[in-house]
Parts: structure tokens; C-alpha cells; sequence
């Protein structure tokens, strides 16, 4: 059995891709706002938290991660056409927030979340892209470890809370309490968190 303790570990990093030769900044999480989250509960990307875990306060760092090791490749079956009635809200479509590029929580069969990108809306049916904005991408991860401490019982069960889907985001930002108006996230769609996930 693991005895080892879970970590709440805040940093504050850009995140850069490297796309047809282009670097692009992709996400940033400033020191006033950094990603929290506790080690060993899954809520990052294993190959991140094993970068950042033995990293103290105040480490810097700058590593990238594999398209293997962060989102895997890019996958064209997981492009998908759904009809237009799954966004009817009241008997109407959701114009204002379906639409190219927005990104909505949908739920499968088996009641799994997870998040869909609007890709097009057509006359009858929306295409919905599956794969995770990063996906087919290697990530380049630059900055500092602003908190690395032993968790505390009550962010441990804050953390569950969140897992369970009872409150928060969904994310890591402002220690799951909800999303402020800093961290990205539309305030519509708290589902997926706002951005900060890994």
C-alpha cells in the first residue's frame, strides 16, 4: 500500500505547442491565479505530475511532453455528426452557445462526462470534435512550483467532492471552489473546467 503522502502543489507555467513548425502559447496560468491539484487522485497528466511532484517551492522548470504522453494523436473517427435536437433547449436550438468553436459537456450512454468541441453546425446536424484540443500535440511546459506541501484531510475530501461531481468546476482553479472571472472558463460551461485540466 502507498503510504506516501498526496501533495497540493500549486504552479504557475505557460504552455506552448509546436504546430507545423509554428510555437504557439496555448494556455497560461499566471502566479496569481496558478493550477492547483493534488498528486496521486488523477486529475492531471501522469507524465506532468511526475515532472512537477518532486519538483520544492520555487523550482523552476521547463520540459515537454510527448504527444504519447499528454493527449495522444489525433483521431479523425472521433469526429462525429450528432442531431441538432441533442442542443434543443425549450424546443429551440441553443444558438448562443452552440456554435464553431465553442466547447460543450456532453455526457455518453453510460454516463461518463466529457467534453466536445463544435466543429460545424449545419442545417440538421452538428459536427462534434472529441479529441482533446491538444491532441496530435507535444506540450512545452515552462515555470515555477508556487506551492508543493503535504495536502491537508479537508483538500483530500474537497478534491473527492469535486471527482464525485458534487460542486466546483470540474477543474483545478481557485482550489475547486468555482471558476473566477480570471481563470477562462466561460461561466456557462463548469462542466469541464476552465481550461487548467490536464
Amino acid at each position: 500500500m502507498d503510504t506516501t503522502p498526496n501533495k497540493y502543489i500549486t504552479v504557475a507555467y505557460e504552455l506552448y505547442t509546436d504546430f507545423d513548425g509554428k510555437r504557439e502559447l496555448v494556455e497560461k496560468a499566471p502566479v496569481e491565479h496558478p493550477f492547483q491539484f493534488i498528486s496521486d487522485m488523477g486529475t492531471t497528466l501522469d507524465a506532468f505530475e511526475a515532472q512537477i511532484k518532486p519538483l520544492k517551492k520555487g523550482d523552476k522548470f521547463d520540459f515537454t511532453l510527448s504527444v504519447e504522453e499528454a493527449y495522444g494523436e489525433y483521431e479523425q473517427e472521433r469526429v462525429i455528426e450528432v442531431n441538432k435536437d441533442v442542443f434543443k433547449i425549450n424546443g429551440h436550438f441553443d444558438s448562443e452557445h452552440i456554435y464553431p468553436g465553442s466547447v460543450v459537456p456532453l455526457m455518453n450512454a453510460d454516463g461518463a462526462r466529457f467534453n466536445g468541441t463544435i466543429a460545424e453546425v449545419k442545417a440538421d446536424t452538428v459536427t462534434v470534435d472529441l479529441n482533446h484540443p491538444l491532441a496530435g500535440k507535444a506540450l512545452n511546459f515552462i515555470g515555477e512550483v508556487t506551492e508543493n506541501r503535504d495536502a491537508t484531510k479537508d483538500e483530500i475530501q474537497g478534491m473527492l467532492n469535486m471527482l464525485s461531481g458534487e460542486g466546483g468546476c470540474g477543474c483545478g482553479c481557485d482550489s475547486c471552489g468555482g471558476c473566477d472571472d480570471d481563470c477562462g472558463c466561460d461561466g456557462h460551461h463548469h462542466e469541464g473546467g476552465c481550461g487548467h485540466c490536464h
